[in-house]
C-alpha cells in the first residue's frame, strides 16, 4: 500500500435448515518434500488443476502429517478453524411459545407506547409482559430502555421457555437497509457469545412489512448473527468453540424461496469468513504460496465448476510481466505466485467478468520502507486484502452456482522486500502491454502488480473488470475507514456497484477520475512514473491502472485501504465479498 497513514419452521415442505461446513484453510506453503496436487513435483512451469466429473464437496481436514511437515519462520502454524455450525430455520410460532435459550426481539422507540392503563399497545410486546408477569415493563422502566439503535437489554428468565428475552433496539424507518438490519444481528451475536448461548430466536415487535422485504431483513440479520459469532483464534492457544448451533426467525416466514435467499446468505458468509482468516493470518504464515494453495484448494473443493492455473515466475517472465516481477523480486525465499481460477458454469455464457485482487502478502515498503509512527508496517499483512476478499468471493460464487456468467479471479501474488535483487528508485520496469514505468517510489508497489494483472485479464476476453486493493493512504485520508473509494470512467458499471454494495451493506463512494491529474504521473525517460505524489493520490493511481486496461473493457478500481481492517476489533473485516458476490448475481441468466 502506497502511504498509509494512519453473513423450526415447520413448513409444508419441512423445516429449512441451513449448515455451516467446515471451510479449507490451507494457508501454510506444502512443504516440498510432499508431491499434493502434483504442484512442486511438477516439473511445468505453466500448473493447470481441471476435473471435469462431479464429487460433492467436503469439508477438507488437515492431517497431523500435514501439519506436522509445514515449515515456517517461527515454527508457526494455524490450528484448524473454529467455524459456526448453525442450523436456520423459519417459523411462524409466535415468540411467547418458543423454547430455548435467547428470545431477541427488535424493538423501535415507536412500539414501547402505552396505553392509558400502562399496557404496551403493540401487540408482541403486550402479550410477552403478560406471560412475564410484567418484567418487560419494569426493566424497561428501570433501565431507560428507549429501542435507540445500538441499545439493547436483556434478561434473564427463570421461569418461561426460553432463559432469556432481550430487547434490541431497531429503527425501522429504513427497512431497506442491509447494513443497518446486519448490525441488529451483530448486537444479537454479542450477547450470544456473553451468554454462551446454544439457540437464539429472532422476532420484531412490528412485523407490518412486506414478505420482500422480511425477506431482507432476516438474510442481513443471519449473516450479522453469524458473522459476529465468528471469532479467529487459530494462533492462540486458549480457544472458545463457537456455542450457537441453532438460530430460529419467528414471523419472517417461511417455504422455498425464504430457505432458497437463507442458503445464498449462508455461502456468502462461508466466503467472507474465509477472506478474514487470510487476510488475518500472519505473513510468515501466508506467503505468496500459500495463498497458491488455498487457491488449488478451492479447486479442489469445487472441481466441476472451477479451474485453477497457478503460473510460477518463470512463466510470467515468458509473458513479460515485468513491472509484477519488479516487485517481486527482492524476496528470494518466498518466489511470487501468479494465480488465475476460471468459474464457468455448464450452461450457455452470455457475460464473462474479471475480479482482480491485489496480493500483497506483505508490504515493507521496499528501499523506500515504512519507517516510524503511522507507517503501519507491523499490519502490512492487509496489503493482500483485495486477493483476500477475491478468493473469499470465489469460494462464494462455485458454491452458489450462477448460470450465464464467466467469472476468472486473478491474483499476482507477492512480497515486497529489501534485498540486493529488489527493484530500487529510478528503476524503469516494462509492463506486459510494453508501457514503460519510472519507479519513483518502491512503496507504490501494488498498482505495478495490478497493471500486469490487468493486462492477463483483459487478455481472457472478458467484458468488465473490477480491481480492489489496498492501494492508498489518500483514499484513507479522503473517506475514512469505513468507505472504499469507487474509479471508475463508466457509469453503467458504477450503478451496478453501488446497487450491489447496497444490497451487501458495503459501503463504495465514486471518486473522480480527473484526467487532468495525469501530468503529474509523467516521466521525463518512461511513458510514466508509478506515483504522482500526495496531492490527489488515490486519483492518480487509479489513472495509472487505467493504462493497463484495453479501453472496449469496461473497468472500475475500488481502493479498499480504509474498510478492509477493523481498528476497533483489530481484525479483517472481509469487507467487498459481498458486493462481488451480488455483482456476479446481477448478471446471472
Amino acid at each position: 500500500m502506497a502511504m498509509i497513514m494512519r453473513a423450526s419452521c415447520v413448513c409444508a415442505s419441512g423445516s429449512v435448515s441451513l449448515h455451516f461446513s467446515a471451510l479449507s484453510s490451507s494457508l501454510l506453503p506444502l512443504a516440498r518434500s510432499l508431491s499434493t496436487l502434483s504442484v512442486k513435483a511438477c516439473s511445468k512451469r505453466n500448473i493447470q488443476f481441471t476435473t471435469r466429473p462431479f464429487l460433492p464437496c467436503r469439508p477438507l481436514q488437515r492431517s497431523s502429517f500435514c501439519r506436522a511437515s509445514f515449515s515456517t519462520l517461527g515454527l508457526t502454524a494455524p490450528a484448524e478453524s473454529l467455524l459456526p455450525q448453525i442450523e436456520i430455520s423459519a417459523s411462524e410460532i409466535e415468540a411467547p411459545d418458543w423454547k430455548g435459550d435467547i428470545l431477541a426481539v427488535g424493538v423501535s422507540s415507536a412500539d414501547l407506547e402505552k396505553d392509558e392503563n400502562g399496557s404496551f399497545k403493540n401487540a408482541t410486546l403486550k402479550k410477552l409482559d403478560e406471560v412475564l408477569h410484567g418484567i418487560l415493563s419494569s426493566v424497561i422502566a428501570e433501565e431507560d430502555f428507549t429501542g435507540k439503535v445500538g441499545k439493547s437489554t436483556f434478561i434473564r428468565i427463570p421461569f418461561s421457555g426460553f432463559k432469556r428475552i432481550g430487547l434490541v433496539g431497531v429503527d425501522i424507518s429504513q427497512p431497506l437497509k442491509f447494513s443497518k438490519w446486519k448490525q441488529f444481528g451483530g448486537s444479537i451475536a454479542d450477547i450470544v457469545k456473553t451468554a454462551q448461548a446454544g439457540s437464539v430466536a429472532v422476532t420484531l415487535a412490528n412485523m407490518e412489512c412486506e414478505a420482500g422485504l422480511l425477506q431482507s431483513m432476516s438474510n442481513a440479520i443471519a449473516a450479522g448473527i453469524t458473522l459476529g459469532v465468528h471469532e479467529d483464534s487459530r494462533f492462540k492457544t486458549e480457544r472458545k468453540e463457537p456455542t450457537l448451533r441453532k438460530l430460529d426467525f419467528l414471523g419472517f416466514g417461511n417455504g422455498s424461496e425464504l430457505e432458497g435467499s437463507l442458503l445464498v446468505t449462508q455461502k456468502i458468509c462461508e466466503g467472507i469468513i474465509l477472506t478474514r482468516e487470510l487476510v488475518n493470518a500472519p505473513p510468515n504464515v501466508l506467503t505468496p504460496d500459500a495463498l497458491a494453495n488455498e487457491a488449488l484448494t478451492l479447486g479442489s473443493n469445487f472441481k466441476d465448476v472451477l479451474t485453477v492455473q497457478i503460473l510460477d515466475e518463470e512463466k510470467c517472465r515468458e509473458l513479460k510481466m515485468g513491472a509484477y516481477l519488479g516487485v517481486a523480486a527482492a524476496s528470494t525465499t518466498n518466489p511470487p505466485k501468479f494465480i488465475h481460477i476460471q468459474y464457468k458454469p455448464p450452461n450457455e455464457i452470455k457475460s464473462k467478468l474479471a475480479i482482480v485482487g491485489k496480493g500483497l502478502t506483505f508490504d515493507s515498503g521496499g528501499y523506500n520502507l515504512k519507517a516510524g509512527a503511522g507507517s503501519m508496517i507491523e499490519l502490512m499483512k492487509f496489503d493482500m486484502g483485495g486477493a483476500g476478499a477475491t478468493l473469499g468471493a470465489a469460494k462464494a460464487i462455485a458454491a452458489i452456482r450462477p448460470s450465464g456468467v464467466e467469472v476468472h479471479f486473478v491474483i499476482a501474488a507477492c512480497e515486497n522486500m529489501i534485498s540486493g535483487t529488489g527493484m530500487r528508485p529510478g528503476d524503469i520496469l516494462t509492463a506486459s502491454n510494453g508501457k514503460t514505468i519510472e519507479v519513483n517510489n518502491t512503496d507504490a508497489e501494488g498498482r505495478l502488480t495490478l497493471a500486469d494483472a490487468l493486462v492477463y485479464s483483459c487478455k481472457q476476453g472478458v467484458d468488465k473488470i473490477v480491481d480492489l486493493a489496498t492501494l492508498t493512504g489518500a483514499c484513507i485520508i479522503a473517506l475514512g475507514n469505513d468507505i472504499a473509494g469507487m474509479f471508475t470512467p463508466s457509469d453503467g458499471l458504477a450503478k451496478e456497484l453501488t446497487d450491489a454494495c447496497e444490497k451487501a451493506g458495503e459501503k463504495l463512494w465514486r471518486m473522480p477520475m480527473e484526467e487532468g491529474y495525469w501530468e503529474m504521473m509523467k516521466s521525463e525517460i518512461a511513458d510514466m512514473v508509478n506515483t504522482g505524489g500526495r496531492p490527489g493520490g488515490s486519483i492518480t493511481a487509479a489513472l495509472f491502472l487505467k493504462q493497463f486496461v484495453d479501453e472496449n473493457v469496461q473497468w472500475a478500481h475500488l481502493d479498499i485501504a480504509g474498510p478492509v481492517w477493523s481498528e476497533k476489533k483489530k481484525s479483517s473485516t472481509g469487507f467487498a465479498v459481498g458486493t462481488l458476490v451480488e455483482w456476479v448475481l446481477m448478471h446471472s441468466s
